[in-house]
């Protein structure tokens, strides 16, 4: 099937431009994204190398392995994230009926009762904060972990003091905007969660729209990605899609579907020039997503359907939102694979056929970029709960994977707490070899909220909100707290 050209889908036909034209124009050099006042760099904390080399065999194109050149992925070294989290368009609660909105505040009325007379104990609450990984630890798939429901409820204040601890979900997933994320898990977890308290593995990667106005943006259903991409700011987003749709034949096995054609946007992509490769979540068409991924890379300049000379000094930027080989989910069995997999999979290719190990950027836990972020998020948070725009010191990150989780809390300074509802299975007393929680491990997420609450708000602290001991309803002199 022949290529189509712009005429032919009634569109105006855009020029081989980019950002990077223009920077090349004034530095005359090599085109490294330059500062862009909205975002802040971070130390990478793993190697830009690609992981492939150990995994493969010795049979590539080039077997002499030619000298590493200078790259146009450039953030090897460092990651871009916001300067500050985005503004929520989710941050109220809303209550089904006005019963429950009264309850509410009369519960709320009663707690700054307690907690004026328990004011220790109310700064320790404010001095802590959880970060909670969500597969594995707070649900498998969409079903919740019962455990985590009465979890989140305490937190919530269904506790002695009334209070709101801390806590936001800092997750490796994504493939969807954080709204409707949200709505899901709030659902699911029977508990109002806010994007203000929400952090996926390509949140923070809305940054780079400050750098790359043209992206190749893959993985996910469907072509929720390219909205997530649009939601961040990106200008131009290309989904593979798209381009299997201009034409067929790009994906030799690809079957494309009428109701995929009729939602994708085909234009001449032999004239657009591309910035960048955003992997945004797990690729539910590794051949197509592969293919395109690989063209790119080896393309001059980042064109379609062009071979460079020097596929490594005119390759295009590369970012994966995360590095996990495999996450829990639904399934009886073992862990399934996931993003990390189909990264080894591209590095392998590319190496394969160029000799050279790809540099590529990889976001999401435990690169200290997302944790950066993440302390951000909690200060925006503690400022909307408690109108305090401080970061707690005493952090427990809960998780289940050792590689991700808890490596990542481990690096932050973080308290690590490692439960066995996920990745990890290890036995009663047994924590992970190579990469141990700090605070301890936990059958599941439940007890380690409270082991935590406890170590810092006392033994006897009661999860449970219990309005009768509170003096406003009996005049008798009880204390509020007992």
């Amino acid at each position: 099937m022949p290529r189509f050209e712009d005429a032919d889908f009634a569109v105006d036909s855009v020029p081989p431009h980019s950002p990077r034209e223009q920077r090349e124009s004034l530095s005359g050099q090599l085109p490294i994204p330059g500062d862009a006042g909205n975002t802040i760099e971070i130390p990478a904390t793993r190697s830009s190398i690609s992981d492939a080399a150990q995994y493969m065999h010795n049979l590539s194109l080039s077997p002499s392995m030619r000298d590493r050149r200078g790259s146009r992925n450039s953030f090897g070294t460092s990651l871009p994230i916001p300067r500050s989290p985005r503004v929520s368009r989710l941050s109220s609660v809303a209550y089904a009926d006005s019963a429950a909105a009264q309850a509410a505040v009369s519960r709320d009325i009663l707690a700054s009762q307690v907690q004026d007379m328990s004011k220790e104990k109310v700064a320790a609450a404010k001095n802590m904060a959880f970060a909670f990984d969500i597969d594995g630890v707070l649900a498998h798939g969409n079903e919740a972990i019962p455990q985590a429901i009465e979890a989140l409820k305490m937190l919530n204040g269904d506790n002695e003091l009334g209070i709101k601890i801390p806590y936001i979900l800092l997750t490796n997933g994504g493939g969807k905007t954080e709204i409707s994320r949200c709505e899901q898990l709030s659902e699911v977890l029977e508990t109002p969660i806010s994007t203000d308290q929400f952090i996926q593995s390509h949140t923070p990667m809305q940054a780079l729209a400050e750098y790359y106005e043209t992206v190749l943006v893959c993985g996910g259903e469907g072509f929720k990605v390219r909205e997530v991409a649009e939601s961040y700011g990106f200008k131009n987003v290309v989904h593979p899609k798209d381009i299997l749709a201009w034409d067929p034949t790009i994906s030799p096995w690809r079957a494309f579907t009428p109701e995929e054609r009729a939602q994708a946007r085909p234009r001449d992509f032999s004239k657009v020039k591309f910035d960048a490769v955003l992997v945004f979540a797990d690729s539910r068409d590794y051949a197509t997503d592969m293919q395109l991924i690989m063209d790119l890379m080896l393309a001059e300049d980042g064109q379609l359907l062009t071979r460079a000379k020097d596929p490594v000094a005119s390759r295009i930027p590369v970012y994966f939102s995360q590095g996990d080989m495999h996450f829990p989910t639904d399934h009886k069995g073992p862990p399934r694979l996931t993003q990390g997999a189909f990264r080894i999979s591209i590095e392998a290719q590319y190496k394969a056929l160029t000799g050279v190990d790809l540099e590529r950027v990889v976001y999401g836990k435990p690169e200290r970029a997302t944790y950066t972020y993440a302390d951000e998020v909690l200060k925006s948070w503690m400022e909307q709960i408690h109108n305090e725009n401080k970061l707690p010191q005493n952090v427990y990150m809960i998780g289940d994977n050792p590689a991700s989780d808890i490596v990542g809390g481990n690096m932050y300074g973080w308290n690590t707490c490692l439960v066995r509802t996920g990745v990890f299975q290890g036995g009663p007393g047994e924590n992970d070899p190579n990469s141990p929680a700090s605070f301890g491990v936990f059958d599941h997420v439940l007890d380690a909220v409270k082991a935590a609450v406890r170590k810092e708000l006392g033994q006897e602290f009661k999860f449970k909100w219990n309005p009768k001991i509170n003096p406003v309803l009996h005049g008798d002199g009880v204390s509020a707290v007992e």
